[in-house]
C-alpha cells in the first residue's frame, strides 16, 4: 500500500506499507519530492518494492487513483500476471463528493455558506452572538479534506439553522452597526429571506450523506471492509436515487436550475416518454417547453425574467398553468427534510478520521437520508 503526502518543510513523501492477516507493517518512507509523479516513475517505483518483498508474497497494490497511479497499476498488472491492482476506495469516494460539490448548484450553496461563516467570523461580537444562541457551538467545523470541511459546514449550518436565523432578527443585532452595512443587510437576507438557501442545503446533504456513509466504512480501520464495498457502493446509490426520485424531470421546471444547464433535459425527456404513450400529447409538451426554454411567449415577459431566479414556487406555478392548457403533468412536491439523527461521533470521524464502532455488516447506508 501506498500513502502519499507533504511534511512541515513541504516535501512529498510516499510512505510504503504491506497489510497481512498478521496485520499492517511499515516497510518504508521515499522523499519524492525531486521525482515527477509520471506514470513511468510511478510504476518503476512499485515494480521495485514488488520486486523487493517478492511477486510470490504480493497478492494486490493498493494506491490512490490519481492518474499516474491508475497507468502505472495497470502497468504493473500486465508485468507481473500474478498481482492485482486497485485504487483507495476511500480516496475514490472522497473525489466522487468532491466533485459533487463542484456542481453548479452546489458550488453557488457552499460559495454563500462561506460568505455567512467569514463575515460572522470576522467580528468578535457576532461569534460571540451566534454562540449564546447555539448554545456555544461553532458554526465552523474544519475537516481534514475539502469536501469533509463543505459537508461538516453545510451539515452544521442546517443544524444551527433556527440559531443563525435568531441571530439576525435579534435587538443586539438590530441595535449593532453591522446591521446597517451592506453586507450586513445581504447576510441577513440571505439566512432569513432566502428560502431557496435552505433548500439547496438540504439537497446538498441529501446528495452525499449516504456516500458520507461508505466513505466513513471504507476508511475506517476497525475491520477489513473489501467484501462490504461492493454492496455499500449499491445501497448508496439506491439511497441517493431515492431522495432524488424523478428530480430531472422536477429540475427542469424550476428556472433558476433550467437556464442555467440543459444536461437535465435527458431526464425530463425519459420521464415524457414513460409518462405519455400518445404522440398529440408530447408535442403539446414540446411545444411548451421550448417556449419555456427559449424564454419566449410568457415566459419573455419582464416578470417572468426578474422572478425566474427569486420565485421559490416556480414547478407549482408551472403545474397550475400547464392544467389549465388541458395537460396533467405530474411534478413532486419539495422533498422533505428527514431529520439526521445528529451523530456527534460520525462528524467527529469526518473532522478526526477516527475509528468508529459501528458493526460494518450492517453497513448503516439506509438510516436517515
Amino acid at each position: 500500500m501506498s500513502d502519499g503526502w507533504t511534511d512541515g518543510r513541504g516535501r512529498s513523501i510516499t510512505n510504503f506499507l504491506a497489510n497481512s492477516p498478521s496485520g499492517t507493517i511499515f516497510l518504508k518512507s521515499i522523499d519524492t519530492s525531486s521525482i515527477s509523479h509520471s506514470c513511468e516513475n510511478m510504476f518503476e517505483l512499485l515494480d521495485s518494492l514488488v520486486e523487493e518483498i517478492g511477486e510470490d508474497h504480493v497478492v494486490q497494490v493498493l494506491t490512490d487513483s490519481v492518474s499516474a497511479y491508475v497507468l502505472a497499476g495497470e502497468k504493473l498488472m500486465e508485468k507481473r500476471k500474478k498481482l492485482f491492482w486497485s485504487s483507495c476506495a476511500a480516496h475514490c469516494t472522497d473525489l466522487m463528493l468532491e466533485d459533487i460539490g463542484q456542481l453548479p448548484m452546489h458550488a453557488n450553496t457552499l460559495s454563500k455558506a462561506k460568505q455567512i461563516t467569514t463575515f460572522i467570523y470576522q467580528h468578535t461580537l457576532l461569534i460571540n452572538m451566534i454562540r449564546k444562541f447555539a448554545n456555544g457551538y461553532d458554526l465552523i467545523w474544519a475537516g481534514v479534506t475539502r469536501f469533509t470541511t463543505s459537508y461538516l459546514t453545510l451539515s452544521r449550518m442546517h443544524e444551527l439553522k433556527k440559531a443563525l436565523r435568531s441571530l439576525f432578527v435579534f435587538e443586539e443585532w438590530l441595535n449593532s452597526p453591522f446591521a446597517k452595512k451592506s453586507d450586513g443587510k445581504k447576510m441577513e437576507n440571505l439566512v432569513v429571506g432566502d428560502a431557496k438557501f435552505w433548500d439547496a442545503i438540504v439537497y446538498y446533504l441529501k446528495s452525499v450523506i449516504p456516500l458520507v456513509k461508505v466513505l466513513r466504512l471504507v476508511d475506517g480501520d476497525f475491520k477489513p471492509v473489501m467484501g462490504y464495498i461492493f454492496e455499500a457502493m449499491d445501497r448508496a446509490k439506491e439511497k441517493i436515487a431515492k431522495n432524488f426520485d424523478d428530480v430531472s424531470s422536477r429540475f427542469h421546471f424550476d428556472p433558476i436550475f433550467n437556464y442555467q444547464d440543459e444536461k437535465v433535459t435527458v431526464g425530463l425527456i425519459q420521464t415524457i416518454e414513460r409518462t405519455y404513450s400518445d404522440v398529440p400529447t408530447r408535442l403539446k409538451i414540446d411545444r411548451q417547453l421550448e417556449n419555456f426554454k427559449k424564454a419566449e411567449g410568457m415566459f419573455l415577459m419582464d416578470l417572468a425574467i426578474v422572478t425566474r431566479d427569486k420565485k421559490h414556487s416556480g414547478p407549482r406555478n408551472l403545474q397550475m398553468q400547464t392544467k389549465k392548457k388541458g395537460i396533467k403533468i405530474e411534478i413532486q412536491e419539495e422533498i422533505q427534510y428527514v431529520e439526521n439523527d445528529n451523530d456527534e461521533e460520525f462528524d467527529e470521524y469526518l473532522n478526526q478520521r477516527e475509528a468508529g464502532d459501528s458493526d460494518v455488516a450492517n453497513l448503516d447506508i439506509d438510516d436517515d437520508f
